[in-house]
């Protein structure tokens, strides 16, 4: 394997951070990484569901390390934006990566979702004190 191909690999590889609380707030940040796609949706979803389970005001989900999405992960998503409204919750999405927000584009999910290019504009609009 070559030092670029190792480098590839591990831009792509999948990892969910240890989500962050925000302080003084009822939002909590969750940064992705990787692709994103129907191998890692069961990961994805139950990392979710045990952050929701918190019954945060707020959701950052902060997809700008993603490298992929694909309709498996989007269909996770979809979840989580329909379960945080359900307990009055809020989900934001930030991802730098014109590609990815292509992806919300074209399936018009970005009529759905809130979509922010950075994550101190995603905690601006949805930092409440607590």
């Amino acid at each position: 394997m070559s030092d670029t191909d190792a480098f590839q690999s591990l831009e792509t590889a999948f990892r969910i951070d240890e989500a962050e609380h925000v302080p003084g707030t009822r939002t909590i940040v969750v940064a992705v990484h990787g692709d994103t796609d129907m191998h890692v949706a069961d990961e994805l979803e139950a990392r979710l569901s045990e952050v929701i389970d918190e019954v945060p005001d707020a959701l950052v989900l902060d997809l700008s390390g993603v490298t992929f999405l694909d309709s498996m992960a989007l269909g996770v998503l979809l979840g989580s934006l329909k379960r945080l409204g359900e307990s009055g919750g809020r989900l934001r999405v930030v991802t730098s990566r014109p590609e990815i927000r292509r992806i919300f584009e074209v399936t018009l999910l970005d009529r759905l979702f809130d979509i922010d290019s950075s994550r101190d504009g995603a905690l601006a609009a949805t930092t409440a004190p607590a």
